[in-house]
């Protein structure tokens, strides 16, 4: 069996949180940094709004403190919330710094702005913001000579304190035992310090704009080795997912609605959102998202039209030349028609508890990102908060681990990836018939509007999986497909749970059996 790998600093994930970090770090230590698939697969490339922060004279860090106050909720915890805007406008210059094009307005950085939003502070490059990022910290990345990228590496598990050669019970994270998907083997990748940079968990639902990587992994597997997880059954489903059977997960960015286009009732054309919130198109996602399901459920619809054509044509292939180019090799033209849209799972806003400085409850386990839970977003994200949070705490992460490196051990030697009693599965399609009844059933009962007897069903239906899930991980040989459904059912079960938990309806958990809100926000915690 190969030795392991070690290095100064190792990184799961190749987006925008995971490579902040990397860069933050390399000047001094040698970085390892592991994505699933390729570098640029993750949902940073795939993010088209952009990065929220206080540029526009007249805009207060204060108002866009409340404004991710009140889209969370207030179950955001308000110190990170302050800790994240504060730092948002320095972000955007390091950014700028590496070459990202934003789009500009003379000599300062066009603003555009969108739902939930008190003024314009989104700045963004076109529509296709998330794209210009990976590129640029990619570029950086490779650049960098103690910066290793290492794509294709599957995690299987975190090494932890008992996977020592000397078993300890101190919970300590020493690195992780990941899928080579080239060679089909397992390889230990070891050191000081480990950040989970692995983003979140829509691929647990049957709509989802998230790539097809984005099964929970770190919060699984960090939940296995025994941190705790919170806040996971605010799921956010963005309102408007193009609707085609040949193109899932096709997103239709915020802004559209943003630069005044209208929802719409397929048949009759009637516009429904001033009906449900006197903010109508702008209101924040669950509203949007709520209304649009109430609609599509009433009537027996499959989807609703949004439609932006009255702003003209020069004005769309201006603002939004990606969507509009897409959607014509569709056969949808824009300027002239509505777009067929529905809701879908958008973005994990609960995940691993962390601190301002990124660190989890185990020692040597930092995480950043989607996958983490740090109070900034609470019971719904605010739109074009999410990247912002990746950059702040890929370098808060960073910053800790430089100045503590002296307090970091280094990893003791760590028993290899044992597969000495397991056999090459037979069965592969019983990975494919699992995967698809997870996200079946957690669309349909644990999705925008929920009741106490769905979640009940979902999670007897997860206890079957799991017992079956577990026997057949017992008994043959890891594969990628296998760890990913082994991911999938374990967020499952955390949301389910956590559902469950929660007895009101706030921001994005809403259930028919508890339509009020408690007067008191407190999060959803679980403890291994």
């Amino acid at each position: 069996m190969a030795e392991a790998q070690t290095s100064d600093i190792l990184i799961i994930g190749s987006g925008a949180a995971g490579l902040t970090a990397a860069l933050n770090l390399a000047d001094r230590f040698k970085v390892t940094v592991l994505a699933k698939g390729k570098l640029n697969e993750g949902s940073t490339a795939w993010a088209q709004g952009g990065i929220a922060a206080v540029l526009e004279p007249g805009d207060t860090f204060e108002s866009h403190i409340e404004d991710t106050m009140i889209a969370g909720a207030g179950l955001n915890d308000r110190a990170t919330v302050e800790f994240v805007v504060e730092n948002a406008p320095k972000a955007i210059a390091r950014l700028t710094e590496l070459g990202v094009p934003f789009n500009m307005d003379g000599n300062a950085p066009h603003l555009t702005r969108e739902g939930g939003h008190s003024h314009r502070r989104i700045v963004h490059v076109a529509d296709a913001t998330g794209h210009a990022v990976q590129v640029a910290l990619q570029t950086a990345a490779e650049a960098h000579p103690n910066i290793r990228l290492l794509p294709d590496m599957v995690c299987v598990d975190l090494a932890t304190s008992k996977h020592e050669q000397r078993y300890s019970g101190a919970g300590h994270v020493w690195g992780v035992y990941a899928v080579n998907r080239e060679t089909g083997r397992v390889e230990l990748f070891t050191a000081r310090a480990t950040i989970l940079a692995t983003g979140g968990a829509g691929r647990t639902y049957l709509f989802s704009t998230a790539p097809r990587g984005a099964t929970g992994d770190g919060i699984a597997m960090a939940w296995r080795a025994g941190a705790r997880v919170s806040n996971m059954e605010m799921m956010q489903f963005h309102p408007t997912c193009l609707y085609n059977l040949d193109v899932k997960n096709f997103l239709i960015t915020e802004a559209v609605r943003g630069e005044g286009g209208h929802l719409l009732l397929p048949e009759t054309g009637y516009r429904f959102m001033p009906d449900f919130d006197p903010r109508a198109e702008l209101a924040p996602r669950d509203v949007v998202a709520r209304a649009i399901d109430h609609e599509i459920k009433r009537l027996g619809l499959d989807y609703v039209h949004l439609d932006i054509s009255h702003r003209g044509p020069e004005f769309i292939r201006e603002h939004f030349p990606n969507i509009h180019e897409k959607l014509l090799g569709l056969g949808i033209d824009m300027t002239r028609e509505p777009i067929p849209v529905v809701p879908a799972q958008h973005y994990t806003c609960g995940g691993v508890v962390i601190d301002l400085d990124g660190r989890t409850d185990l020692p040597g386990l930092y995480a950043a990102g989607e996958c983490s839970e740090s109070g900034l977003h609470g019971a719904n994200r605010l739109a074009s908060n999410s990247l912002l949070e990746c950059f702040v705490f890929g370098e808060a992460c960073a910053r800790h681990i430089t100045e503590h490196w002296e307090d970091l051990p280094p990893p003791p030697s760590i028993r290899a990836w044992d597969e000495s009693r397991v056999t090459d599965s037979d069965e592969e399609v019983v990975i494919k018939q699992n995967w698809t009844e997870i996200r079946r059933f957690m669309w349909n009962y644990v999705g925008i509007v929920r009741t106490t007897k769905r979640l009940e069903r979902a999670q007897h239906r997860i206890r079957m999986l799991t017992d079956e899930v577990n026997d057949y991980y017992g008994h043959f040989r890891v594969t990628p497909d296998l760890i990913e459904l082994r991911n999938l059912l374990q967020t499952a079960e955390l949301i389910v749970r956590s559902a469950l938990h929660r007895k009101e309806s706030r921001g994005l958990h809403y259930t028919l059996d508890y339509p009020d809100m408690l007067p008191d926000a407190i999060d959803t915690v679980l403890v291994p």
